[in-house]
């Protein structure tokens, strides 16, 4: 057994199991004795601040350095062995564990008694001398040591850690304590966030902004918005779905490339993909189309692989996807071929586009309003997105119908259908791109449309008119490509999470009780 193993063994929180009861009166001794610390004139609530010069794994990385060197740090005490005249500590820090020589020849018959009566989840701050023991461990000779925090809480029991997933999203704190492996997860977010942020400013010179998440017009995306209410301004407002135009707007103004990261907010259903606010990262290029923005999908979401695993070749829930540029295009119809057999290309009316769903078995009542457009989409949804490993990719789908892209253009080959891909990897919408409709006439009858929906109830996901973008459009919008990346499904591919709440610090939970 490793020495991490049998550290994983000692009693974080006492032998006994941890039962309600049991717990309760470990909880009532910890207030006990912070009240006999606060008798004593040491109460630790009262300390703000700690020099800290010096970290767990930059001490053991640079042991050659470190050793015989006075140190400063501060953490959480995860492990505590031995309490006769010395004892060992594991303190926690922001990059992990190093064990911690307590002896009571050096700090004193007092400061000793005191220690011996403090709980695992204290944070204390430490000076000390970095030696190694006779095991070879590196390890800190404590030569001070002050409570800086007392944890009137305990940590889950050595044996089962917090595994229960529902406890763990609610107390992520507590998550990201015991479990090392849910703060490397983070790092390894913020680590891919960045190099996003890098790829797009400095290999494609984009300009950060910042757009509103209060709007009175939830649009730049089919979805239901969440509603509130302004009260002094007694209106009526919505949380953002999208920020793609305001970041048009502002591409008419002039700022040729822009980007925005940031919260969105859904009013939808929750699974393993979805959560009701995600991270998204919207980014617009003047003088770009399409295939501009291809480019900028595959490098972003290759070089942040890369960034943090070393490699654009990725492996999911034991399967393996390559990252690297070029990726695979394939237009919708043509996928719609290769499943079904049927071929839109030989499809010229909406009733010749009912027959051929209805042979697939689609419902004639579903389909009897629907148009060619409109059935090419559903089928693609019914008969393509589902077929495993079809749509493993990562591959680019392009070719949508206008019915359900109302804000990119039309192809010029065939103005049935508009310049607009969806990328997808492990079956995953991950991006979606758009050669930017920029012609205000055809922006305003497609919002008219839209608003018709909405407004007969048809589809309460319709696009909204928004006349003030319409007259921006009319100022002039350069021919542009534009951008939408699901940066949290990104993030699950790359770090192989399970599920999208795995990879947000604080998901949507249901209130207990």
């Amino acid at each position: 057994m490793s020495t991490e193993e049998k550290r994983n063994q000692q009693n974080a929180g006492g032998a006994e199991e941890q039962t309600e009861e049991n717990l309760n009166e470990q909880r009532r001794i910890r207030r006990e004795k912070l009240k006999k610390l606060q008798e004593a004139g040491r109460n630790p609530f009262l300390v703000e601040t700690w020099n800290v010069d010096a970290y767990s794994q930059t001490i053991k990385d640079n042991f050659d350095e470190m050793d015989g060197k006075e140190v400063s740090i501060a953490g959480r005490m995860m492990a505590k062995r031995g309490m006769g005249k010395a004892s060992f500590i594991d303190i926690q820090d922001r990059e992990g564990r190093i064990q911690c020589h307590v002896k009571k020849d050096v700090l004193g018959d007092e400061e000793y008694t005191w220690f011996k009566t403090y709980d695992i989840g204290d944070i204390f701050g430490i000076v000390g001398k970095v030696f190694k023991t006779q095991r070879g461990e590196i390890t800190v000779e404590v030569s001070k040591l002050v409570l800086l925090s007392k944890s009137l809480q305990v940590l889950p029991d050595k044996w089962h850690g917090l595994k229960d997933t529902d406890l763990r999203y609610r107390q992520r704190y507590v998550d990201l304590i015991v479990n090392p492996e849910v703060r490397e997860m983070f790092y390894m977010r913020a680590k891919i966030i960045k190099e996003i942020k890098r790829t797009l400013e400095d290999d494609f010179g984009f300009l950060e902004v910042d757009t509103p998440i209060l709007t009175v017009i939830a649009g730049g995306a089919n979805a239901r918005p969440f509603e509130t209410h302004h009260n002094t301004l007694d209106l009526d407002m919505k949380l953002r779905i999208s920020n793609e135009l305001y970041l048009k707007r502002l591409t008419v103004g002039g700022l040729d490339r822009v980007y925005e990261m940031g919260k969105m907010f859904r009013n939808e259903g929750m699974d393993k993909n979805h959560n009701p606010e995600f991270t998204s990262m919207e980014c617009y290029m003047a003088y770009g189309n399409m295939e501009s923005v291809m480019d900028v999908t595959e490098q972003v979401v290759s070089k942040a692989a890369i960034a943090a695993t070393g490699s654009s070749v990725i492996n999911y829930q034991g399967k393996t996807f390559d990252l690297t540029p070029p990726w695979r295009k394939l237009t919708m119809s043509d996928a719609i071929k290769e499943i079904t057999g049927v071929d839109f290309d030989k499809i010229d009316t909406d009733e010749e586009a009912r027959k051929a769903a209805i042979g697939m078995g689609m419902d004639e009542d579903d389909v009897k309003d629907m148009t060619r457009g409109k059935i090419l989409a559903e089928m693609f949804e019914e008969f393509v997105e589902d077929v495993p490993g079809y749509l493993d990719g990562p591959v680019f789908i392009t070719g949508h119908p206008v019915e359900i892209s109302p804000l990119s253009k039309r192809d010029p080959e065939d103005p049935r259908i508009t310049r607009r891909f969806e990328a997808y990897v492990n079956g995953w919408e991950i991006a979606n791109a758009f050669s930017e409709l920029n012609d205000p006439i055809d922006q305003y009858e497609r919002f008219k449309e839209q608003q018709a929906e909405l407004d007969a109830g048809t589809d309460d996901e319709a696009h909204p008119m928004d006349e003030d973008f319409v007259n921006a459009l009319e100022v002039g919008l350069p021919p542009t490509g534009g951008l939408g990346i699901g940066i949290d499904r990104v993030i699950m591919l790359i770090t192989d999470a399970p599920t999208i709440r795995d990879i947000i610090l604080f998901p949507t939970m249901k209130p207990l009780g």
